[in-house]
């Protein structure tokens, strides 16, 4: 027993050594198939994990770009309404009123440089309108500039005042003379009052109440350089001025009519020379109770080739009495009051590229108005302008003026004596460049004044440069 005991001692022992070789591949591979497996289930988690994060993200890349579209068409909006700012500022400015209106603030700036060979009448530069006698006859032509056509207008809106609104408006500009008479009144002149007044609108009744043009003040011509004094004006052909008042505008027709009728009305303050003080309403015009009377009728539409037209008529009456606010002239030299009246026609009409406009008048005892060559007195005269107008391209423009006023020879000499103004006529050529709000225009003009019996001539001429930016 004991020798077979150590016989097979080795022999197990061996048996043993040789099992545990043959096993020591077979786990170790079983070991390294296990950790495969983990690996392999460790990739596929971070694959998901992966593709989970690559869904969000293309979630936050369509946000993003749903967010940046939305925000270029923001952007896209924005910009058209930054380019239709200055139209959107013409109707309401961001100024912030005490109450509950609205304002709006409106007006342009003017500036021409000029070259004159008389002194004019209402003065030189940017209000002349007929020259002064005597005619120059040595170092005629002079030079300067002239801003004073430059405007401001604070317009109104206010609250509804049952079934009316209500608003208003200021205008202003820079012909109230100048800062004295030195060497540097020039460069400084005065604010002055042009319109003031409340409006009343419903439907298509308007009624204005405070200062404004009176109904002769029709059409005006077109120019870069005379706008505050137009073209014409209180020297040939073109007449009416701005009196505190009532005014009033009445549509007569439907508004789809194919032509529009408009009744207008106004009733103001009289005006005169004298005798007494005009400033302080003590004047002929002024004694009892005697307004300005004016009504005119508007008619607009179209042709029916669709060319715009508009055309009206201008009725005026008043009285002066010439004994004065209390008698101040119980004696008139000529005649104890004069009525006066006058008759107006004008309109416009733009064919393609061709514009006529222009008016005719006739009146009598009417220089208040400018009418007769601004002068008072019982004078009977007649005046008229027009102006031609073509488009030579899309910003060029070429205008040609012509005007007159004849007042009766007799009346003239009798109310205001040899010195008087027997007639008028005016040419003007105006080349004008428009791009959006910006006017560039030069201009020639050529007047004739006839004065006193013999009906002596001054003639006068100008030529201006002028830039012009309305706001």
């Amino acid at each position: 027993m004991g020798k077979q005991s150590r016989g097979f001692l080795p022999l197990a022992v061996a048996t043993l050594v040789i099992l545990g070789m043959l096993a020591g591949p077979a786990l170790a591979q079983q070991g390294s198939a296990a950790d495969l497996q983990t690996k392999i289930q460790t990739l596929q988690q971070q694959l998901a994990q992966q593709r989970a994060a690559n869904q969000r993200l293309e979630q936050q890349l369509q946000q993003l770009s749903a967010a940046v579209a939305g925000l270029t068409k923001t952007q896209a909006a924005q910009g058209k309404k930054i380019e239709r700012l200055p139209k959107a500022l013409k109707v309401e400015s961001r100024v912030k009123p005490l109450g509950k209106e609205s304002i709006f603030i409106k007006g342009f700036i003017s500036s021409s440089f000029y070259m004159q060979d008389q002194n004019f009448v209402f003065g030189n530069g940017q209000d002349a309108e007929f020259p002064a006698p005597p005619e120059y006859e040595h170092n005629r032509w002079f030079s300067g500039g002239d801003v004073r056509n430059t405007r401001l207008d604070i317009g109104f809106k206010g609250p509804q005042l049952q079934s009316w609104t209500v608003g208003g408006l200021i205008e202003t500009d820079f012909f109230g003379g100048f800062n004295g008479g030195g060497p540097f009144s020039h460069q400084q002149t005065h604010l002055r009052m042009r319109l003031g007044y409340i409006q009343l609108t419903k439907g298509q009744t308007k009624i204005r109440m405070g200062q404004d043009w009176s109904p002769l003040f029709g059409e005006w011509p077109i120019s870069t350089s005379h706008i505050a004094f137009p073209l014409g004006y209180g020297g040939a052909g073109y007449v009416g001025w701005r009196f505190p008042g009532i005014y009033l505008w009445q549509g007569l027709s439907s508004e789809d009519a194919p032509v529009k009728v408009q009744f207008q009305a106004g009733v103001f303050e009289g005006s005169w020379n004298g005798p007494g003080s005009p400033i302080k309403t003590l004047s002929a015009a002024n004694v009892g109770f005697h307004p300005q009377v004016e009504a005119r009728l508007n008619f607009s539409g179209k042709t029916s080739a669709g060319y715009p037209w508009k055309l009206y008529i201008v009725g005026h009456w008043d009285q002066k009495d010439l004994k004065g606010v209390n008698n101040i002239n119980p004696n008139p030299a000529i005649d104890n009051k004069i009525t006066g009246t006058a008759a107006e026609i004008g309109g416009k009409i733009k064919i393609g590229r061709f514009l006529i406009h222009g008016n005719l008048y006739h009146g009598k005892g009417i220089g208040q108005q400018f009418a007769a060559i601004t002068q008072f007195g019982d004078i009977s005269t007649t005046g008229g302008w027009m102006q031609l107008g073509y488009d030579l391209t899309e910003h060029w423009s070429l205008y040609g003026f012509y005007g007159m006023d004849n007042p009766n020879d007799t009346d003239v000499l009798t109310w205001v004596g040899n010195n008087g103004r027997v007639k008028n006529t005016m040419y003007n050529l105006h080349l004008r460049y428009a791009v959006g709000p910006y006017w560039f225009g030069i201009e020639w003009l050529h007047d004739k004044l006839e004065t006193g019996p013999d009906s002596t001539q001054t003639k006068g001429n100008q030529i201006a440069l002028s830039a012009l930016y309305k706001f």
